[in-house]
């Protein structure tokens, strides 16, 4: 088992846009492309009068990320995105390192969170958070917010933001050739009615969700993927005071076969889903038994919008080819167990635009596959050991009601509150104390026992 060695946590700022963010304060993991190690190959040709244009296709947190960074780096940047208002059915649960390494204003954050409560089948609750120190929280956002303060950076930056569908691309025979993106475009128009037009770029990032079309064009192949609902419910002011600085998860077949129900605190109301790979025609049941597992809470509150979204459930078998790229969604960089995908899409965006500012020498020069790999190269080193524990930990602990019950009676242990929070907050991982990591094994092991045992029992009643 592993701890987390805590970083300290700087440069939070009190301001959105109204400050170029150029002035913030420096972060441990922030970008100055002009200090990154150039690593282009010797053999990728310079750029005569023009720099390295790249398109996004994708306007969430890992097109954001990855055109901010890209734009200030020197590359000609394009971000396609239809849907600027867009509402993923997301938690918006974020970490607090994601504050500071990527400079969020402290305006877009609509709630800080410092207590959980995770609930188990049999509604027996166990209270979380007790380990976090005084300026410790997990952020909520909504989407909306979030995503147009990163889109609205990008463009700050230099990148161009180009309200469009993006629907297909002609893949060059050659290393140097353009990518054609076809679109249709409604910046301007009046209506639904757009207009057909074509961008010619040198290198792809596809940031386009679960349902990518940047993958389809690459033949990036499928994966697994799970259906997430969620309400936004508006509840009276005296239930809000309940949930100012809490969030509650639900787990049990009623809620979820193999996820678990969420109720966050947003600005002015809660956000209600739940989430399922294995029954995804069961989804409004399941969400139906998350709003009447927290029926007390929420009673009196007016649904005022329902969200469905695809979530991917593993990485895809491919992830690059050429000179285009996946991150985020698209890619399949959601985590199983706590369905985290945010901050790791925002983390993807930006290390793939690293890795085209590096190989471009500053967008100066062509870049090719070997460039863009070295940003899945330093993914998968760096983040394929937390997406393995997760999945085993959703195999585990989320396969019965018992295991599920069991799961709970974990959450309460202080030690184990303290490796989830530290992992969850900072995303580093160092060596836990042994004798700590024993005592949690030997209380896993018991645990999972006394969950048998009760499966078993339960086994014998319904026969």
């Amino acid at each position: 088992m592993t701890s987390i060695a805590l970083k300290s946590f700087v440069g939070l700022r009190q301001t959105s846009l109204e400050k170029p963010h150029l002035t913030s304060q420096a972060k441990p993991s922030s970008i100055n492309p002009r200090k990154l190690r150039v690593i282009a190959s010797k053999s990728a040709p310079k750029l005569t009068n023009r720099n390295l244009r790249v398109a996004v296709i994708g306007g969430g947190p890992a097109g954001g990320a990855a055109a901010d960074t890209l734009a200030k780096g020197g590359v000609e940047t394009y971000l396609i995105e239809r849907k600027m208002d867009n509402c993923k059915p997301c938690g918006g649960a974020i970490p607090l390192c994601m504050v500071g390494e990527f400079d969020l204003p402290l305006d877009i954050i609509d709630r800080r969170v410092t207590r959980m409560k995770m609930i188990s089948p049999s509604n027996v609750a166990v209270d979380i958070g007790q380990t976090l120190k005084p300026h410790e929280y997990i952020g909520m956002v909504r989407r909306e917010v979030l995503d147009s303060y990163l889109r609205d950076r990008a463009k700050a930056s230099g990148a161009e933001i180009i309200n469009g569908l993006f629907l297909k691309m002609d893949v060059p025979k050659d290393g140097v050739s353009p990518y054609v993106l076809h679109y249709t475009g409604y910046d301007g128009k009046a209506g639904g009615v757009g207009e057909k037009q074509t961008l010619e770029v040198d290198a792809v990032i596809g940031a386009d969700g679960a349902n990518s079309r940047v993958a389809k064009g690459i033949g990036a192949g499928d994966y697994d993927y799970a259906i997430a609902f969620q309400e936004r419910i508006k509840i009276p002011d005296d239930k809000m005071v309940y949930y100012e600085n809490l969030a509650e998860m639900y787990v049990g077949d009623d809620v979820s076969p193999d996820f678990y129900g969420w109720v966050f605190p947003k600005c002015d109301h809660v956000a209600v889903g739940t989430g399922t790979v294995t029954h995804k025609g069961d989804i409004k049941k399941f969400q139906l038994a998350t709003r009447k597992r927290a029926k007390d809470k929420i009673l009196g509150g007016k649904i005022i919008r329902v969200e469905a979204h695809p979530i991917p459930e593993h990485p895809r078998p491919r992830r690059l080819l050429g000179r285009v790229a996946l991150v985020g969604d698209a890619a399949g960089y959601v985590t199983k167990c706590s369905g985290e995908g945010i901050y790791f899409a925002a983390k993807s965006g930006r290390m793939c635009a690293e890795a085209i500012i590096e190989g471009s020498e500053n967008g100066k020069r062509m870049v090719d596959e070997g460039d863009l790999r070295k940003y899945l190269e330093k993914w998968d080193k760096t983040y394929w050991p937390t997406y393995k524990v997760l999945d085993v930990l959703q195999k585990v602990f989320y396969r019965s009601n018992p295991a599920r019950e069991a799961f709970v009676e974990m959450c309460a242990d202080e030690y184990v509150q303290k490796m989830t929070f530290d992992s969850y907050l900072y995303k580093t991982v160092a060596p836990g104390n042994p004798l700590q990591d024993l005592k949690l094994a030997v209380n896993t092991i018991g645990s999972l026992v006394r969950a048998n045992a009760l499966r078993r029992e339960m086994d014998k009643l319904s026969v």
